[in-house]
């Protein structure tokens, strides 16, 4: 029977194979339900919260076809699975709407965090591309960092246990877990530290912790 509470994600893919290995993944994490698709059946498929699009089956019009479904389905949160980390490539299909990138050759784990962290609203990829979309993008962030304290100086000691859990990766619900609070109060404090530090995002935030981090 099919858990009500579960997150339902589309999955397209040209090589018949590897959406059976998603699904599979998929099966096997909890709280998520795989729907194998067809490029024409994504606008009939119901509450399809993430869309799981295989990079070869766009084409070399990728970037084209990640903008077209954005446009068709704006509530639509598209995470491209390509052949490899070209950080142009990346840079585009984010450019053009996709709130994710993974590699072919992600495991389970990353899959796994991909999805919750696009789930909760941020962009999933790898570290190097985000940081360059931020540093692109993002002036009031730049211009919150300067001159001012430390982002970890900013924070209260549970926002610090929060900040700590988020740059080693985990999602809201792991966080939740770890410190045995429950994930409203886990956005909470992530709001505030989000007004605190002028970050856009959970993303945004976590990578400006890092460089401070290892700055210092």
């Amino acid at each position: 029977m099919t858990n009500p509470a579960s997150a339902r994600i589309g999955l397209v893919a040209s090589d018949p194979l590897r959406l059976v290995g998603m699904e599979a993944i998929l099966s096997d994490l909890p709280g998520m339900e795989a729907v194998p698709l067809e490029l024409d059946q994504i606008g009939s498929a119901p509450d399809v919260a993430v869309l799981i699009l295989e990079a070869r089956s766009g084409g070399d019009a990728l970037q084209d076809l990640v903008a077209k479904l954005r446009r068709e389905h704006p509530q639509l949160r598209i995470v491209v699975v390509g052949e490899g980390l070209d950080p142009l490539v990346i840079e585009q299909v984010i450019g053009a709407g996709a709130k994710g990138y993974l590699a072919e050759t992600a495991s389970e784990a990353e899959i796994r965090m991909a999805l919750e962290v696009v789930l909760d609203g941020s962009v999933w990829a790898p570290r190097k591309v985000l940081a360059k979309l931020i540093e692109g993008g993002s002036t009031t962030a730049s211009a919150a960092s300067v001159g001012g304290d430390r982002i970890e100086k900013r924070m209260t000691a549970r926002e610090r246990e929060v900040l700590e859990l988020l740059m080693d990766g985990r999602s809201n619900r792991a966080i939740a877990e770890a410190l045995g609070i429950d994930e409203a109060t886990v956005k909470a404090h992530l709001g505030r530290m989000l007004r605190k530090t002028g970050a856009h995002n959970r993303v945004e935030l976590t990578l400006r912790a890092i460089e401070e981090r290892s700055a210092h």
